[in-house]
């Protein structure tokens, strides 16, 4: 794992419970500490809400933290979380290149560079895919897997059931796609909402409880195409219509959101966003999306993508606990 942010943390944990042996590597020598705490909290958490079989110290038993790239030579899988600055994830690139077997998987936690372009820094990119995670990592179950251009297919169904036995409902994008799946449709969202109280249709408080209250009910469970199905294709094809013309469709952030940018907003990390924080409100916000992070996930696993399958007595996905690497 290269970078221990926030993101590259929460990853490592979710190693680590998956039982994998971790390398984490923090190119700044003096955030390992802090990398190492964020982890351990991670896993202590898991632990007293029973996500996790096992203590917090017997996973960070298999975890080797450094700053040297050298010592990542055993990984057969590399990861990397770091800024999302391309010149950045150039160097970054060619030193594990540098530093791994030429067998081993490499992948980018990016959330929008393609693909296609970041397996250009390395020697084999055949073997370079897109790992994009949802934070916090080892709890939510979401995993993109990304093919670039060059992308060996076999290896993505390798990574696809490999995410199994991490404990994620994975999703593989075939084609490299600016924004990858899950990206592209949360940004169409944002865009409308920016739209809606811009154009002072509604407060940005009603926007956020129509959300909640009308993708927060179905989305979860069933999605997207699944609702459609369940409620009637019919008449979303004729709202479709009429409807389709009347959305955003503006190429760039609209004022709503730069005058806060401009002004040095940035949401609960200094209490400055489309809403004001105290320093006791931010710390509950966090607290309590936290603590929720950990319920829904509970409520998800009763119902997985194959709920319906499982009940009807169809088999199983296969077991991946004697998963190979291919060559």
């Amino acid at each position: 794992m290269v970078g221990l942010g926030l993101m590259g943390s929460s990853i490592t944990a979710c190693m680590l419970i998956a039982g994998h042996s971790v390398i984490g590597l923090e190119p700044v020598l003096e955030n390992l500490p802090a990398s190492e705490g964020r982890i351990r909290t991670y896993l202590e958490i898991a632990w007293e809400k029973g996500l996790v079989p096992k203590k917090a110290e017997e996973y960070m038993a298999n975890l080797v933290l450094t700053d040297c790239y050298e010592k990542l030579r055993p990984a057969s899988i590399v990861i990397e979380s770091v800024k999302e600055d391309l010149e950045i994830k150039r160097a970054v690139f060619a030193k594990i290149d540098q530093a791994v077997e030429r067998d081993a998987i490499i992948s980018s936690n990016t959330s929008a560079i393609p693909i296609s372009d970041l397996q250009e820094f390395v020697s084999n990119p055949a073997r370079f895919f897109g790992l994009h995670w949802m934070q916090p990592a080892h709890t939510t179950r979401f995993l993109e897997i990304i093919c670039g251009q060059k992308s060996d297919h076999s290896l993505a169904d390798y990574l696809y059931k490999l995410a199994e036995k991490w404990d994620k409902e994975p999703v593989l994008v075939k084609k490299d796609i600016r924004g990858f799946i899950g990206n592209r449709l949360m940004y169409a969202m944002y865009r409308e909402a920016l739209h809606l109280v811009e154009g002072g249709y509604a407060t940005i408080e009603d926007v956020d409880r129509a959300c909640r209250n009308v993708a927060g009910y179905f989305i979860p469970m069933v999605g997207v195409f699944r609702w459609m199905d369940m409620t009637g294709i019919g008449a979303y094809h004729t709202v479709m219509k009429e409807l389709f013309p009347t959305l955003s469709n503006a190429h760039g952030p609209n004022s709503l959101i730069n005058n806060i940018v401009e002004n040095g907003g940035n949401g609960i990390f200094n209490g400055r966003g489309f809403y004001s924080y105290t320093e006791e409100e931010r710390a509950l916000w966090e607290e309590t999306y936290s603590r929720f992070t950990y319920e829904i996930r509970e409520l998800a696993l009763k119902y997985p993508h194959d709920v319906v399958s499982r009940k009807l007595g169809s088999p199983s996905p296969s077991d991946v606990d004697e998963l190979d690497t291919p060559t």
